[in-house]
């Protein structure tokens, strides 16, 4: 058996199926679980997607403004520390890779809103 075959059955076994379907330009909130000492709690990061990789091991970057400063996280999409995501919103996009909205600011980083049927 060659590896790749043996590596692809380990990561079917790790990969999840329970997440939503999203794209970049995505509004999601994502539910983290955090680890404080031995307690654990769900913490809510909420931001548009502005890239997704795909491969062995995918993963997507959320962006969100906070108190003016700009703060990305990269996410393992198969991540076991990932509780939920919810879509919020979908806007419409032509590039793959939003990276263009990290230069800008207030109503000129807004994307145009496109109604989807979530349900």
């Amino acid at each position: 058996m060659s590896n790749s075959l043996v590596i692809d059955r380990l990561l079917a076994k790790t990969r999840r199926t329970d997440l939503p379907a999203f794209k970049p330009g995505d509004t999601v909130r994502v539910h983290v679980r955090i680890k404080e000492g031995d307690k654990e709690r769900l913490q809510a990061f909420e931001g548009v997607v502005i890239a997704k990789s795909k491969g062995a091991q995918p993963s997507f970057t959320v962006r969100k403004m906070s108190f003016g400063q700009g703060v990305e996280r990269i996410f393992p999409l198969n991540s076991k520390v990932i509780d939920k995501i919810d879509v919020l919103r979908s806007a419409h996009v032509r590039r793959a890779k939003l990276y263009y909205l990290r230069a800008l600011r207030g109503k000129a980083a807004r994307l145009r809103e496109v109604e989807t049927a979530r349900g």
